[in-house]
């Protein structure tokens, strides 16, 4: 399990960063909880992690498995030979919205999504994502490409009875009034949460779940914390999006999913709630989304 499970492997570009190097673990858990949503095939950091290396350091500081989300064909290729060579991985496979155009405009985009039709009938792959919408990436004229590209995912998660995991930026209008208009599979995710406390409100209406990241910790994020104040705590996770979102106070270095105590103990303090409660809260909120991740045939 110390091997890749597959050979797509992409590096982020360290885009002016001071500091790539990873930071320190934090002090354990003495509950366990769940990466919700990470991209482990991409490579980040002056030395890089394997997936096993990525891991073992989230075990050791209770951080028990993470759901490997994809965006294109080799992502959820990745996706799948990495939660079978791991049984601490479970798989989400999509075309990320800002793939889907790019996709389209190769004529592939049907293509593209009977990959994930069949990717999705694995058994170690519990979600569909991440797609949705993005407005801030893709301009209108691709717009259209991205709404196709949503619901087919959407009829896709019904298919297969998977959890689905949205990107939503700069969107958040349209992707509640498609899920409104299409139907919302059981176990909708809005993965990396970006709205706010009014938007969770209609989330927690819907009986959506809202996933947190380390944004929640930024200073500028106060819409984030208002939103955490309103949600149900049967409705929420917690992620990394790693190697994006890293939390203060190590905002701008590498992130990996052993980092989610820090965003926990963020998220328990602001709530006013015990840290081994709000673990045991988020653990049982992963399981009845995603199943069991020691479940190799569910």
């Amino acid at each position: 399990m110390d091997q890749q499970p597959a050979t797509y492997i992409r590096q982020r570009s360290h885009d002016g960063r001071k500091d790539i190097r990873y930071p320190a673990a934090p002090e354990p858990l003495a509950v366990g909880v769940y990466d919700n949503h990470a991209h482990l095939e991409i490579l980040d950091g002056e030395e890089p992690l394997s997936l096993h290396d990525h891991l073992e350091r989230a075990e050791r500081v209770g951080v028990m498995g993470v759901v490997q989300a994809s965006g294109d064909i080799e992502s959820s290729r990745w996706a799948v030979a990495a939660a079978e060579s791991d049984p601490r991985v479970l798989a989400a496979v999509a075309i990320h919205p800002n793939d889907a155009p790019v996709y389209a405009a190769q004529n592939r985009l049907d293509e593209a999504i009977a990959v994930i039709d069949e990717l999705a009938a694995h058994p170690r792959t519990r979600a569909i994502g991440e797609t949705g919408l993005d407005y801030f990436r893709t301009g209108p004229e691709g717009h259209a490409v991205q709404h196709e590209s949503f619901e087919a995912h959407i009829a896709l998660t019904k298919k297969h009875g998977l959890a689905m995991q949205i990107h939503d930026r700069d969107a958040h209008d349209d992707v509640l009034a498609t899920l409104r208009r299409v139907g919302a599979p059981d176990r909708t995710v809005f993965h990396c949460f970006s709205g706010d406390e009014a938007m969770a409100k209609e989330c927690a209406d819907a009986g959506y779940y809202v996933s947190f990241a380390g944004n929640v910790t930024f200073k500028n994020a106060q819409n984030l914390r208002d939103a955490l104040a309103v949600t149900p705590h049967d409705r929420m996770l917690v992620e990394t999006d790693a190697p994006f979102l890293t939390p203060v106070p190590l905002r701008g270095r590498p992130n990996a999913s052993y980092l989610v105590p820090i965003t926990v103990r963020f998220m328990a303090a602001e709530l006013g709630v015990d840290v081994d409660e709000l673990c045991a809260q988020l653990a049982a909120n992963t399981e009845t989304v995603y199943g069991s991740f020691r479940d190799r045939t569910a």
